[in-house]
């Protein structure tokens, strides 16, 4: 055997349309709507989302949602240390031992948590890298958001999300799709669309197709408001689309003159709408209003 032989054949095995059903029955498990368990079984659709997600050996990747483990394996092919997040106690009771039977080699680079991602503050080892998750569609921008503030030592990633999803958060100002997802991603990464996945490679089959996201990670827009001061800002701004942010902003900013006050020191025109403006200046706008309310010693 040649040593690049060797080397496959440590590497792990990956799950197909059999090997799916079949782990499935062997645990009883019943893909659940309500936690949005859609089972990738297509091998090269795996590969394809961790060769987007540009993850390493030198990365500790945190996985939320593995359910049977089909992207867990891509993802330990790459050399990388694993961590799974998974809700499910039945699926989280069963991946080590798939991961056993399907890359012993790569298994001590391997961990799953039994948890609900929306919980998480920290991780056990090693702080993560990089978040590589096929994310339930119901929970999708919440987790990736609430992921991104809690574990800032996240650099990079790709999520696989809803179609229509992926194109929110990796919109940017003045598109149709932009909005207060594509804002607040914005807010801690540089977010791109990186592909779609037909509803074909997944088991059951959705009714819509998927989107894969990548991000890379940034700072937030110099300013001395926080982040909860923008966010209130753009969660306003969105509130009604069709009006002007001199007329959404009002209740924020305590009157329609405070607010147009405060638009006016960010620079931004009171007659726009929010789907026209940047993060950059959603922070600018935030620190407005806080001199407007607050009065003009407010930073200090």
């Amino acid at each position: 055997m040649t040593r690049e032989q060797a080397d496959l054949s440590a590497g792990p095995r990956f799950l197909g349309p059999a090997e799916v059903r079949l782990l499935a029955d062997r645990l009883g498990v019943r893909p659940s709507k309500q936690r949005g368990q859609n089972f990738v079984i297509d091998p090269n659709t795996v590969r394809r989302i961790v060769r987007e997600s540009r993850v390493t050996s030198q990365d500790v990747v945190l996985e939320v949602g593995p359910g049977l483990g089909s992207l867990t394996l891509a993802l330990l092919a790459t050399g990388a240390r694993v961590v799974a997040v998974e809700i499910d106690p039945a699926l989280a009771r069963a991946l080590p031992g798939t991961i056993a039977a399907y890359a012993p080699d790569q298994a001590e680079r391997f961990v799953v948590l039994e948890a609900d991602a929306l919980g998480l503050d920290a991780l056990p080892g090693p702080t993560p890298t990089a978040l590589v998750a096929n994310l339930p569609y119901n929970v999708s921008v919440p987790v990736l958001l609430h992921l991104m503030e809690r574990l800032p030592t996240l650099r990079h990633g790709l999520v696989m999300v809803q179609a229509e999803v992926a194109d929110r958060l990796a919109a940017p100002p003045g598109s149709r799709t932009y909005g207060v997802p594509s804002v607040k991603a914005a807010w801690f990464a540089d977010v791109r669309r990186a592909g779609s996945v037909p509803r074909s490679v997944f088991w059951p089959a959705p009714n819509v197709d998927s989107g894969l996201v990548a991000w890379t990670h940034r700072d937030p827009p110099p300013g001395s408001v926080t982040r909860e001061e923008v966010f209130a800002v753009v969660d306003a701004a969105f509130a009604h689309r069709r009006k002007t942010l001199r007329s959404t902003l009002r209740e924020l900013a305590g009157s329609a003159e405070a607010a147009e006050a405060a638009l006016s020191h960010a620079g931004v025109d009171p007659m726009s709408r929010g789907e026209a403006i940047g993060v950059a200046q959603f922070t600018l706008i935030a620190e407005g209003l806080r001199q407007v309310v607050r009065g003009p010693g407010a930073d200090r």
